[in-house]
């Protein structure tokens, strides 16, 4: 596909087409339609692609490198953007990543969190943002294991600067859905015993799983943030080169 207004009708129907399944989804889940939130992932993408997709209707944009969110915020300019940060970040890029950011989905050990809540008081905000969690126990994948949650979660109070308002985490690389969906249940049941030791009042409202392969899954096991990436440009060409 080389025309780039096809692209741009192509996209929009993608996302038109995933809006409706997580919609239909979250309903059969028992929820309210507009009870998870779908963040179209821009790794890879162009910016006329990422453009496109907001003038489709789409306001909640992921990015997991920091040179790429930097330089898609800058060029799309949109203040209507919710910028989603899904990615590893090295502790030197956070200062500049934080203007823009309007959740943190990946906050994958307490060094982070340290860090995270320096540079927020530094900025004088405090940052929303998620626990990541290896619920696959996935060697080569990041996040605190769930006996390392747990201990965390009493300390949450000497982070005065970041909000944390739940859990992130991805099934194996080639789980089935079944076995992506018992990861995610997994990742629900920890949110909720962990609720159990917070504050009076506090809550974790947020779960961050599922992604283009299994994201219905997720979302039948309380996903409220879905994250999509291929099932938005699969088999698309970026015609600007």
């Amino acid at each position: 596909m080389s025309d780039s207004s096809a692209v741009r009708r192509a996209l929009a129907d993608r996302l038109a087409g995933v809006v409706d399944r997580v919609a239909a989804a979250t309903v059969a889940s028992g929820r309210p339609a507009g009870a998870v939130t779908l963040v179209a992932v821009t790794k890879y993408m162009p910016v006329a692609w990422a453009r496109a997709l907001v003038e489709a209707g789409c306001r909640d944009l992921g990015e997991s490198r920091p040179q790429e969110l930097w330089s898609k915020a800058a060029e799309l300019a949109d203040p209507a953007i919710r910028w989603h940060f899904i990615g590893h970040m090295q502790r030197n890029k956070l200062r500049r990543s934080l203007p823009v950011i309007s959740l943190f989905h990946s906050v994958d050990s307490q060094r982070l969190l340290a860090a995270l809540d320096e540079e927020a008081a530094a900025a004088g905000r405090v940052v929303p943002a998620l626990l990541e969690v290896n619920i696959s126990g996935d060697a080569n994948k990041t996040g605190f294991t769930a006996a390392e949650i747990a201990p965390l979660v009493d300390r949450l109070g000497d982070f005065a600067h970041v909000r944390i308002d739940g859990l992130m985490g991805m099934s194996g690389l080639e789980h089935s859905e079944a076995e992506a969906e018992r990861d995610f249940e997994r990742l629900r049941t920890l949110r909720d015993e962990l609720v159990g030791r917070l504050p009076a009042g506090a809550a974790w409202p947020h779960l961050s799983m599922g992604m283009s392969g299994d994201f219905e899954a997720a979302i039948r096991q309380g996903a409220t943030l879905v994250r999509i990436g291929s099932a938005l440009t699969e088999g698309l060409r970026d015609s600007d080169g």
